[in-house]
């Protein structure tokens, strides 16, 4: 019974937590599109640089590749929850700014369904929108804030096929809204809001194939797909007048045939040696330039359009002695990525680059893990720079293993 309400207890925090973590992200890019994109990547995977495709381990939830719940330890059931803190630092031309954001990142569980058979659940983010600048205007003051971000709420399984193969599926519910304001002060002040509510599925495919080098070491392929599709919920936008303290809602339409999401694949390679050293290397692509996206009549961001997505990472793990001391079974992590954005301002494409390094704490007496990563980004636009952003992040996660399934036995 303990296990039980420590695990409610969690779920019903993180919930909360979720709930005002909304609209987190800090950056005036955010306000282009759906917002700034998640990749599903746990705190352990963040410290990584993001990898996951070709990861397997049954005393972690890798979201990233559905085919890895096949390999769930058959005694535990997993709970993962992670929280995020972001510290930004922006340029533009002589003008900087600094902001503070975070909240709940993610929360996913982890259990065994039969032999050669795992489930997963959990709550991860898709996107997120925050920002808020303005500029002077020759009679006035115009002002610009956005909140809001879409989050994916998902059940999945994987199934090992035979001996190293092992397919999987997510299928979640993506909901969510995001709110774009401008407010203008001047003789005729105004405030104009441009709304999405998203209401609809999604379905995520995946395959491992890992190859046995010996007792000790393994070579891993994993690769994920993600179809595209046409975005279900409604979008509108309203004028308030604050001179006559009237609201007029205009342009109210569905998404559906008019919002699309892309086609995305993922593929990744792994290799462990001794149990001690793990590497991995992944890509992503999204083909966003061929997604729908029709602004509102009246709402439009000139200049602004999709790009094809992808993005390069690469991450190490290193594990001294997990049956020796408490030092020599805390696991040591270092990464970096590349990601060349969907998002296009007047002709220039944003991009962001980073490094990160964790380390993952045992608890004494359990299976449980603490998290902690440090992330350093940089996000630019090319070919002509407009913003820059400097981004620390600090990632805990707690990655809480129970011993659910395992019966004492009666003396």
């Amino acid at each position: 019974m303990k296990i039980q309400r420590l695990t409610l207890a969690i779920a019903a925090m993180a919930m909360t937590m979720w709930a005002a973590a909304q609209g987190s992200s800090t950056s005036p890019y955010s306000r282009v599109g759906y917002g700034l994109l998640s990749d599903n990547a746990s705190s352990i995977q963040r410290s990584m640089g993001g990898v996951g495709y070709a990861m397997q381990n049954g005393r972690v939830v890798n979201a990233m590749n559905p085919a890895s719940y096949s390999q769930v330890d058959s005694l535990t059931f997993l709970w993962d929850v992670g929280v995020d803190l972001t510290n930004l630092w922006s340029k533009e031309n002589s003008k900087s700014g600094y902001n503070f954001g975070g909240g709940l990142d993610y929360l996913t569980g982890q259990f065994r369904i039969t032999k050669r058979f795992g489930g997963s659940l959990g709550l991860v983010p898709f996107s997120s929108v925050g920002y808020t600048f303005g500029n002077k205007l020759d009679n006035g003051e115009e002002f610009r804030g956005g909140s809001g971000g879409l989050a994916q709420l998902y059940l999945g399984a994987g199934y090992e096929l035979f001996k190293g193969l092992s397919l999987g599926a997510n299928f979640s519910y993506l909901f969510g809204t995001t709110t774009n304001s401008t407010s203008v002060t001047d003789e005729s002040s105004a405030v104009f809001n441009r709304v999405m509510e998203v209401r609809d599925w999604n379905v995520q495919v995946g395959l491992q194939y890992a190859l046995h080098l010996g007792t000790a070491d393994r070579l891993v392929f994993g690769a994920t797909y993600q179809p595209n599709k046409s975005l279900h919920g409604h979008t509108w936008g309203t004028l308030y007048d604050l001179q006559d303290n009237d609201i007029d809602t205009v342009g109210y339409t569905s998404l559906k045939g008019k919002y699309e999401l892309p086609h995305t694949i993922g593929v990744g390679v792994s290799y462990e040696w001794n149990h001690r050293l793990l590497g991995e290397v992944d890509f992503t692509y999204q083909k966003w330039a061929d997604a729908k996206y029709s602004p509102l009549q009246g709402f439009e961001e000139g200049g602004m359009k999709f790009d094809n997505r992808w993005k390069a990472a690469a991450g190490l793990q290193y594990t001294p002695n997990r049956r020796g001391s408490y030092v020599g079974a805390m696991m040591f992590r270092v990464g970096g990525f590349y990601n060349h954005d969907y998002m296009n301002i007047r002709g220039n494409n944003v991009r962001d680059y980073g490094a990160s390094i964790g380390v993952g704490l045992p608890v004494p007496s359990g299976k449980t893990m603490v998290n902690i990563g440090l992330e350093w980004k940089h996000r630019y636009t090319a070919p002509t720079s407009l913003i820059k952003e400097d981004y620390l992040n600090i990632t805990i996660g707690v990655n809480v293993n129970e011993m659910w399934f395992w019966k004492n036995k009666i003396r």
